[in-house]
């Protein structure tokens, strides 16, 4: 039923970008990788099938996550992309990947067949070096995918990576991306020097790595044994490309960066087949830990073609193994309230090892869920560790299951709170949602404090220096009840605070002033209206220009926004509807926290009504770049081309859609007619 999918999509995109922000920005995972994926492929389908719920503003849109503010942000110039996890664990997931690449290269049965490289997935921290004439200038994080942290000073600590390439001939830039890890040796000597000093261990390797270089004393990285392989690259400038991803590793080799030694390439489905056999069998054995194998087209001018959809490119899969499991018991289940009321159930567990971690709570999501699984205070579960810290409850043994306890009784059905544990206020769930909320809305304590904890995060408006712990003080003190008291705070009152004095204290004051005048899509999407993401923020602000136009709208006029729909346009009128909420934006008009832009309604411009398709590598204008003159231009960028194309615009490499529009008789531009065009 498309009423019951509308639901459910809109839970899946409220789980997955909680589980966003807790895995990506304060490094604590809520969820375990495979229910992440899970999550995420139930969305990808439940929008493939209803392509009218699709928005822009859905995390299938967006690579998802945001650097920490405690280091400087780096803007990267090729964005490091995520890959698509294939669904099937089993070996059918290297044939499923092999198919969907013929089909999208239009490859019959008679055709050759594709050749592939196969490496592994290293479990570790994603890293972009960047190297100019030779040296290494910069090292960043993955970040949000388009912005990471500049971590050159940690990495220059690992003895891995060299600071000069080797070569009398090197490329003006050359981005390496590849991942930093810990080798289990390295990593079980460290905690043995560790306990004998009687100082703190650390948990896995994974962790190991990712905590060394994501803090501020790179001493203390230097002192962590870390490890660093390549798999791919970004801009570059200079550097004669080879034909292949094989040739571009061997070429990274050559200039005494490190490549596994763990990759093959070869031809069709068979390749990557062998390939994951082999891996599987001696996984146990690698001296580091890996949680899968990647495959990727091996010609670089395929993957050029193939292209991307999405946050990912069509031309990679990583194909994971199974996770582990282990058996532990339910303690206790409680309850947690999120920013927009969301009241979420949570079993705590009996401290169990899984996979290196030790686990003590995993999220159980929704009443349904709980319900569904029969997960019961008492009960043996099986528990699946596929992510960093929390763990994933498969299902309930339940020939293990205890008899009642006559005096604590034990296996009681999990019973939603009817009042928040919070603020007491009544706990509903309206008809076709799967979650529950608190309907004190900011009188909640709960909600307040993750309402101004997302108005002022770095998407939003940006406040250096405010984070949770200090969030949660100043609404405890009763100094913030609303994003509207953030301007009006004083600075002796937050110097004395803990861990709070005068220089912070002047520090915060002076970050919440200079976020006065953000332009209004942030102001927008900081607001935190359920539904409405970056995207959708972008949109509204592009269409209606004023934020008193989009107060002022009615649902028709909503609906003309692109990707907004019915679901969206009815989060944002309950919103603005409210007299409270009103009541905050008038408090934040006065203080001048945003600025209104001029109206640019969408489908205006001497380009409105154009359909343009980008492929190839243009000279000087990036693939955003290029969509973005057009879009303000009022044209619009399509992912293929198809009779009702009016421009192809083409550049280096343009794969088979230049072809294509030689074929309808499509105008072709390059890069100059499509820039004389947009100035006409």
């Amino acid at each position: 039923m498309r009423s019951e999918a509308e639901g459910r999509v809109r839970q899946l995109r409220a789980l997955i970008e909680q589980a966003n922000h807790a895995y990506y920005v304060l490094d604590a995972p809520t969820i375990p990788d495979a229910e992440y994926d899970r999550l995420f492929w139930e969305l990808q389908a439940l929008e493939a099938e209803y392509p009218d719920l699709a928005s822009a503003d859905s995390p299938t849109r967006r690579v998802g996550g945001r650097p920490l503010a405690a280091f400087a942000p780096v803007r990267h110039r090729v964005p490091m992309l995520s890959i698509r996890t294939e669904t099937d664990t089993t070996e059918a997931g290297a044939i499923a990947f092999d198919a969907r690449v013929r089909k999208e290269l239009g490859l019959s049965e008679l055709d050759p067949p594709v050749e592939y490289a196969a490496e592994l997935k290293f479990d570790g921290l994603a890293m972009s070096l960047r190297y100019e004439r030779g040296i290494l200038v910069q090292a960043a994080t993955r970040g949000d995918g388009e912005t990471g942290e500049d971590v050159t000073q940690n990495i220059r600590t690992v003895h891995a990576i060299p600071l000069r390439l080797n070569t009398d001939a090197p490329p003006e830039v050359l981005e390496v991306r590849g991942e930093v890890y810990m080798r289990r040796d390295d990593f079980e000597r460290y905690n043995a020097k560790q306990r004998a000093l009687g100082k703190a261990t650390l948990v896995n390797p994974r962790n190991g790595a990712a905590g060394s270089i994501r803090q501020l004393d790179p001493a203390i990285a230097a002192q962590r044994p870390l490890s660093f392989y390549c798999y791919g690259i970004g801009e570059t400038v200079g550097w004669d490309l080879p034909a292949t991803h094989g040739a571009v590793l061997d070429a990274l080799a050559g200039l005494g960066l490190p490549v596994s030694a763990e990759r093959v390439a070869g031809p069709g489905s068979a390749t990557l087949l062998a390939f994951h056999r082999a891996i599987e069998a001696r996984r146990d054995s690698l001296p580091f830990d890996i949680d899968g194998v990647v495959y990727k087209v091996n010609r670089l001018d395929l993957q050029r073609e193939l292209g991307f959809v999405a946050r990912e490119p069509r031309w990679a899969v990583a194909h994971k193994y199974p996770a582990q499991e282990e058996l532990t018991t339910v303690e206790a289940i409680e309850v947690q309230v999120g920013r927009t009321g969301a009241i979420t159930p949570v079993a705590r567990l009996k401290p169990v090892f899984v996979g290196g971690v030790t686990v003590t709570n995993a999220t159980l999501h929704n009443e349904d869920e709980v319900r569904r699984k029969d997960v019961r205070v008492g009960d043996t579960v099986i528990v699946r560790r596929a992510g960093d810290v929390i763990p994933e409850v498969v299902a309930v043994v339940l020939e293990r299951r205890p008899m009642r306890d006559l005096v604590t009784p034990l296996n009681d059905v999990f019973e939603l709170p009817k009042s928040c544990p919070e603020c007491g206020a009544p706990v509903v769930r309206i008809e076709g949602e799967a979650i529950a909320r608190c309907t004190n809305g900011l009188s909640c304590p709960a909600q307040r404090k993750q309402a101004i904890i997302h108005f002022a995060g770095r998407r939003a408006m940006d406040i250096e220096g405010l984070g949770d712990k200090l969030v949660e003080q100043l609404v405890d003190k009763g100094l913030v009840a609303t994003p509207a008291d953030l301007y009006g705070l004083a600075a002796e009152p937050v110097a004395a605070l803990e861990r709070m004095a005068e220089k912070s204290a002047a520090n915060l004051i002076a970050a919440i002033a200079a976020s006065r005048g953000r332009d209004l899509n942030r102001f927008i999407f900081a607001l935190g209206i359920r539904n409405v993401g970056e995207q959708t923020a972008k949109d509204l602000a592009r269409h209606f220009g004023r934020l008193d136009a989009v107060m002022a709208a009615d649902e028709a006029a909503l609906l003309e926004v692109p990707d907004v729909g019915p679901v969206v346009a009815e989060s944002i009128l309950a919103f603005f509807a409210e007299l409270h909420n009103r009541a905050v934006i008038e408090r934040l008009r006065a203080a001048g926290a945003w600025q209104d832009g001029e109206a640019r309604l969408a489908g205006t411009g001497h380009l409105a009504g154009k359909t343009f398709v980008l492929t190839g590598t243009l000279p000087s204008l990036s693939r955003d770049r290029a969509k973005a003159l057009i879009e303000a231009a009022g044209g619009k960028v399509a992912g293929s081309v198809s009779k009702k194309t009016d421009f192809v615009v083409a550049g280096a490499d343009p794969g088979s859609k230049l072809a294509k529009a030689g074929e309808l008789g499509i105008t072709t531009l390059d890069e100059g007619q499509l820039l004389a065009l947009l100035q006409q």
